[in-house]
């Protein structure tokens, strides 16, 4: 079963397994799946809020990929920390791809079942311009705004 976590930036969509968060999108899933993993979505909810209100900048709840297309690059991705950006070539060659899986580093970012905890909102075209993004480009837009705003804080 899917839970709904009404945010400042919309209702996000969450499930979890018993390993860690498994679901963090931005949609209804086709097929939801059973109520397990409580407490990840419990961490889940909370850490998000902070975030949201820029009080955290690192995830510590527990994501599961097991299901994940291209694994390999969500991984990759973990990496790339509050504030930074990256392009989808450089992740690409983050991971051991040529530059040229840009597109396919795309599809996993367009794919991420974790989006914000994984976070593809930090891979921007070559340009730096915004491209794609499930949540919408204002949120993406948005969430890279709150992530700057902040580390001039600091």
């Amino acid at each position: 079963m899917t839970i709904v976590h009404e945010t400042r930036i919309g209702p996000l969509y969450l499930e979890a397994s018993a390993d860690g968060l498994t679901l963090l999108g931005f949609g209804l899933p086709d097929e939801p799946g059973p109520v397990v993993g409580t407490e990840h979505l419990d961490l889940a909810r909370r850490e998000l809020d902070a975030y949201l209100d820029g009080g955290l900048r690192e995830f510590t709840v527990p994501v599961d990929l097991s299901g994940a297309h291209d694994r390999r690059i969500l991984e990759g991705l973990r990496g790339v920390g509050w504030g930074s950006t990256i392009t989808y070539g450089a992740l690409a060659t983050r991971v051991g791809l040529p530059v040229s899986d840009s597109r396919r580093v795309g599809g996993a970012m367009a794919r991420n079942p974790v989006a914000i905890v994984v976070p593809c909102h930090r891979v921007v075209g070559a340009d730096g311009s915004l491209t794609g993004y499930a949540g919408g480009l204002g949120t993406k837009r948005a969430l890279l705004d709150l992530e700057a705003a902040d580390a001039m804080l600091f």
